[in-house]
């Protein structure tokens, strides 16, 4: 089977273990074709249900992304459920050293909206486990349970359009078993700690070749966006309509100048950096291609003279994820391939190595001491001066590029949000 006739199976053994089903839309090329094929689904074999489309409107977008998000939201209107959601949820930045978060559809700044709120979308209020200190991602999470809670599903199932080819992060989600369970030994389909919610990932092994190919043969609607990327010369893997202020996207922040002026014109006074961002997004000012030291640093030295710069929050915040850092090379180590081990020894720099590790790899536990810099290929996963110096040109706040997920205070912080709203959900 193709990877067509292998969606047609997953699709239907989607609608007939859940009852509420939902796409998350966010009107790029994978949501799309997965959307269409769910509206092809259900017309074809002439299913007497409905589906539910979820929209998180971020408010700062391309014009054709806009115009493609209200012509799928208005179609079908006798099998799709809406929920377009308007919320000032805290949406990550990298566009500022000075601010780590914005936040779309913010009542206080009105004034500066890029656009009007759509009419019938959900907003704030409709929600009552949204508070100020949710972020996008945890949104996503308790919509889900809101959802389920407001259909009296049995089972819901969330279904997105990621793909393996985009990201090894997309890959190990589909093949990792770690901290998932698989519904009914199925790896596209994780189930959550409620077992009556799942997340499905129907195209999950679909190439952006087969994106295009099903939405040429079928011709479905898509977003024109990616024909304007095309034609300004944009690489595929780099055509993006997601949030335009994360360290993915800084690269190409400055296409909307030239795509979309009259939007440009507004984003520059919404978000704190953006005009910088777009002019140095593809530079070594902010760490891409290669950061330069400057004459007489070393990169230890240069760290310390960009943290001076910044604003207390802000520096406290690269501090304290470089103690953390630190403390992990020297007293649990890192996982590293022998070759890199190897390479280590060459080179001369002192480590200690320990038996395999507890994780699920042939990889071997190596402490050491952060060094200045060091020229191997394996840069990336070596603790260095110079990797937190590029976190810090990058505006990475969290410090993805140093390979940090959420601390054990910001995942206590969660979780004491999800407590105090669990009660209003049952409502």
């Amino acid at each position: 089977m193709n990877v067509y006739e292998r969606t047609q199976r997953r699709l239907k053994t989607v609608f007939e273990a859940f009852d509420n089903v939902y796409v998350s839309f966010s009107g790029g090329k994978d949501s799309g074709v997965l959307l269409n094929l769910c509206i092809d689904y259900i017309r074809r074999y002439g299913l007497k249900r409905r589906i539910g489309v979820f929209h998180m409107d971020y408010e700062i977008q391309y014009r054709d992304t806009l115009s493609y998000v209200d012509r799928m939201l208005a179609s079908n209107p006798d099998i799709l459920d809406v929920y377009r959601v308007c919320v000032p949820f805290k949406v990550p930045t990298c566009a500022s050293m000075f601010q780590r978060y914005w936040r779309p559809w913010e009542e206080g700044k009105r004034e500066l909206w890029v656009r009007a709120m759509p009419a019938g979308s959900y907003t704030r209020g409709s929600f009552p486990f949204f508070s100020e200190e949710m972020w996008d991602y945890e949104f996503q999470n308790r919509f889900a349970e809101w959802l389920h809670r407001r259909c009296g599903a049995t089972r819901t199932c969330c279904l997105i359009g990621i793909r393996t080819q985009e990201s090894f992060n997309r890959w190990r989600t589909i093949y990792s078993d770690r901290n998932h369970h698989r519904f009914e030994g199925r790896r596209w389909i994780r189930q959550w700690a409620d077992a009556g919610i799942c997340n499905a990932y129907p195209i999950y092994d679909w190439l952006t070749t087969d994106v295009w190919t099903a939405n040429g043969r079928f011709g479905w609607p898509y977003n024109r966006l990616y024909d304007l990327f095309h034609r300004a010369g944009v690489p595929l893997d780099t055509q993006r309509v997601a949030s335009p202020f994360i360290s993915q996207a800084l690269s190409s922040l400055h296409l909307y100048k030239a795509i979309d002026p009259d939007m440009w014109g507004r984003m520059i006074g919404r978000v704190n950096g953006v005009n910088f961002a777009a002019l140095y997004g593809r530079t070594s000012a902010l760490g891409w291609q290669s950061a330069r030291l400057p004459k007489g640093l070393t990169w230890e030295r240069y760290m310390h003279f960009l943290l001076a710069t910044l604003p207390a929050e802000t520096r406290r915040n690269y501090l304290e994820k470089l103690s953390v850092s630190i403390r992990f090379w020297r007293e649990k180590g890192g996982c590293l391939a022998e070759t890199t081990i190897a390479k280590l020894r060459k080179a001369g720099v002192p480590i200690e190595v320990g038996g395999r590790s507890g994780y699920r790899t042939d990889k071997r536990q190596v402490r050491m001491e952060y060094l200045d810099d060091l020229d191997i290929s394996e840069f990336s996963q070596l603790p260095t001066f110079k990797r937190i110096c590029i976190c810090i040109l990058k505006n990475d706040h969290a410090c993805k590029y140093m390979g940090f997920s959420p601390n054990k205070s910001e995942r206590l912080r969660r979780k004491k949000i999800m407590e105090k709203y669990e009660a209003l959900l049952r409502i």
